[in-house]
């Protein structure tokens, strides 16, 4: 083992998924490269490395880290270095530069432990203080923990999520238990804390890590299958495999788990289910708080609301069938009221029709799960809708809802659309949000895709027929003339699409193999389609969805291609990777997960805060010194982002189907080529195309497109609200 010492130098290449970095450090002896697994290195930090020599066949002489000590930079430009090496949040190259200069060597000492005085600095107000101490602290909290977890290979950001959590007492607590770490920290599965456990002499047997094991197998069922509760069968089979157990064994073990309440257990015609405290808690008290809202409102006498819904119609010269008239009523006269339809059946004029009838007076507020579909909903209203977060308001110092039981919403009416995105804890915590009296109305598409999250909750809902519903089937008149809206239909029916008549809108274009699918998705977005449609800016009017991220038509390869053919690399457009992802001056992007705290400006004045999952933009600017990324997003807004927000950035020529569920594009082009059965879902294939306003275009094989049409089998979740709405109900 021999012993190295030296500066940082920059970062070659880092993988954040496990750490393992290649590092430039400048030593007496010249420069080195270094390998390893190791938390991120500032440029200019005084490290002591611990390892041996080996030689690359490709880039020779390197240094194999084993372990690492770091030390402050002493030297003025050392901490410039240091702080500019775009690691902290706020702080690039400049800003760096300002803050030496405002406290010369005592620097380190003030963000250490005054912080406050950053406002001493120019340019810098109090969220960016803030953020440049959370940043600071938490880059050196985090690095004894670190290198403690790094011998179990724990990656740097899951390391930093341990060190938050249990702060000095992190080493301490995990030597005592392992275990705890699947329970308390987020991102750490049972094989991650098992292995920790067997380093430190935890036996393979020990009822410790079988009855972890058991609620790691439940949480893995919530987070990969959508699941808030197993059955015992199958919760002993997945935690049996899982840890080489006997079942007879877990089989004991679930019983005592459940005994001290650990797990619950609840039969259900005659077959038992196992959950999670947590889960179950949240389904039953979704159950209460929809029941405790049903009932008759007393705002309106029902002659009344059929004069406004007559009123409506006339002033719009339409004219609802009876079903669709049923919708606005129910939604006027009770305080719960579920409505659910396919495309073209209207559900958007009745969202606007129930607005009329409350009338002006009303409170009434309109909310989406994600941004784009609150933007959706607000431009088909003609009134501001706002996600479901932000009018919740999350955030805060312990990333809560403020809108909370404790402090409710002020509002008579609140219209939530796309509900089938919805898991159980976000509905909950819209629930908890309601003054008694708010009517609810939960409009949705039951056959779309479901939520990311556990639960199965508009479904659930749909299931109890005590709560208000109404099923839209009719077609609007408007929606007859679209054969994306027929087809979508036909779809969700188990029959083929009509395709490539005259005057269509829905299209398929054969193509024998994968490549040259691919090659054709790409001369339909650079050329074909912008000829047909009659576009110049066709990113932002054609989207790519694709059923799948891997393989030749998958989203990562096809975002490739079309960042190449749309936005080829020049000298004059500045680029910066990041991990995998190059990003380039033009690309269009998406954000793809909720930031109430990153601030954006408007072209001609003001600026806010939030930017949120689904939003697509481009980008504006890049400056590689600064490590920094502007995007310019759909509603005008621009952002910054600091070098370690670029994680909330990804390509967007192509987009997963999952990915645009809540959007809505003029076009839209689907690869039909195959890929894994348990994808390739009716399913799948209708929230696809419904994602389309004036076009389809199917690109591959028939056979594919009438597997997927057939394939009906939804992965199944198990859930049980259903139940519970049923048991309350009853009274049982």
């Amino acid at each position: 083992m021999e012993l190295l010492t030296g500066i940082t130098d920059g970062t070659l290449y880092r993988n954040e998924e496990n750490g393992y970095s290649v590092v430039s450090v400048r030593t007496k002896e010249g420069v080195v490269t270094v390998t390893g697994s190791m938390p991120s290195l500032m440029d200019g930090e005084h490290v002591e490395l611990e390892g041996s020599w080996t030689d690359h066949p490709q880039y020779g002489r390197q240094f194999k880290m084993s372990a690492l000590r770091i030390k402050q930079p002493q030297t003025l430009s050392a901490i410039e270095k240091y702080l500019g090496s775009g690691l902290i949040k706020g702080v690039g190259p400049s800003t760096a530069r300002l803050i030496v200069a405002a406290f010369g060597k005592e620097t380190l000492e003030i963000l250490g432990s005054q912080p406050e005085r950053l406002l001493e600095v120019p340019k810098i107000g109090r969220v960016r203080m803030k953020q440049i101490a959370e940043g600071f602290l938490a880059q050196q909290a985090s690095r004894s923990t670190y290198i403690f977890l790094q011998q179990y290979g724990v990656s740097p950001a899951l390391s930093a999520k341990i060190h938050k959590a249990y702060r000095d007492s992190a080493e301490r607590l995990i030597r005592d238990n392992p275990y705890r770490l699947i329970d308390d920290i987020q991102g750490v599965g049972f094989l991650t804390a098992d292995r920790i456990a067997r380093s430190l002499g935890i036996s393979e047997d020990s009822p410790f890590r079988l009855q972890a094991g058991i609620k790691y197998a439940l949480q893995e069922g919530a987070q990969a299958g959508g699941h808030t509760c197993l059955p015992d069968t199958e919760l002993v089979a997945r935690a049996a495999a899982l840890l080489s157990a006997p079942t007879a064994e877990i089989t004991r073990l679930l019983d005592e788990l459940v005994l001290f309440k650990h797990l619950f257990l609840d039969t259900v015609e005659n077959q038992r289910f196992i959950s999670l405290p947590g889960l179950r808690k949240a389904e039953m008290d979704i159950a209460s708080r929809l029941l405790a809202l049903r009932g008759a409102s007393q705002q309106f006498l029902p002659g009344h609301i059929k004069g406004r819904i007559r009123a409506f119609e006339q002033a719009q010269r339409i004219s609802f069938s009876q079903t669709q008239r049923k919708a606005v009523e129910t939604a006027a006269e009770q305080g719960l009221c579920v409505i659910t339809g396919g495309p073209g059946t209207g559900k958007t004029t009745l969202i606007n029709c129930l607005i009329q009838v409350l009338g002006a007076d009303s409170k009434i507020v309109l909310a989406a799960p994600t941004g784009r579909a609150a933007k959706r909903m607000s431009e088909a209203c003609e009134r501001e809708a706002s996600t479901i977060h932000r009018l919740l308001q999350y955030g805060g110092e312990e990333g809560v809802f403020q809108v909370n039981q404790d402090n409710p919403l002020d509002s008579d009416c609140v219209i939530v659309d796309e509900v089938s995105m919805m898991d159980i804890f976000l509905m909950r915590s819209l629930l908890q949000a309601l003054q008694p009296g708010t009517r609810l109305v939960l409009v949705g598409d039951a056959d779309q895709l479901p939520s990311v999250g556990p639960g199965n909750v508009l479904r659930d809902i749909l299931a109890q027929e005590a709560i208000p519903q109404v099923r839209l089937k009719e077609i609007f008149r408007q929606g007859q003339d679209s054969m994306i809206v027929v087809n979508a239909h036909r779809i969700n029916e188990g029959r083929e699409p009509l395709m490539n008549g005259a005057d269509s809108d829905f299209f398929f274009e054969s193509k024998p193999d994968a490549m040259l699918a691919a090659d054709s998705i790409v001369q339909l977005c650079l050329n074909r389609l912008p000829r047909f449609m009659g576009i110049t800016d066709s990113m932002r009017h054609i989207q790519v969805l694709s059923p799948t991220r891997k393989g030749v038509c998958g989203v990562d390869l096809l975002n490739t291609r079309l960042q190449a053919a749309f936005n080829p690399p020049e000298y004059s457009k500045a680029e910066l990777q990041f991990g995998e992802l190059l990003l380039r001056e033009g690309d269009k992007v998406m954000h793809i997960k909720n930031n109430y705290q990153l601030e954006w400006r408007l072209k001609g004045g003001g600026s806010g805060q939030g930017v949120f999952n689904g939003d697509i933009g481009f980008i504006t600017d890049i400056s590689p010194d600064e490590k920094t990324v502007t995007v310019c997003y759909d509603d005008e807004k621009s952002a910054d982002y600091e070098y370690g927000d670029l994680e909330e950035l990804d390509l967007a020529y192509c987009l997963s189907v999952h990915k645009s569920q809540g959007s809505e594009f003029p076009a839209v082009i689907m690869p039909m080529v195959g890929g894994p059965r348990m994808l390739l879902t009716r399913n799948l294939l209708y929230t696809g195309v419904t994602r389309a306003r004036k076009l389809v275009v199917l690109v591959g094989r028939q056979e594919v497109l009438q597997m997927m049409v057939g394939n009906n089998l939804e992965r199944r979740r198990y859930s049980l609200l259903a139940h519970w709405l049923e048991r309350m109900r009853r009274g049982a």
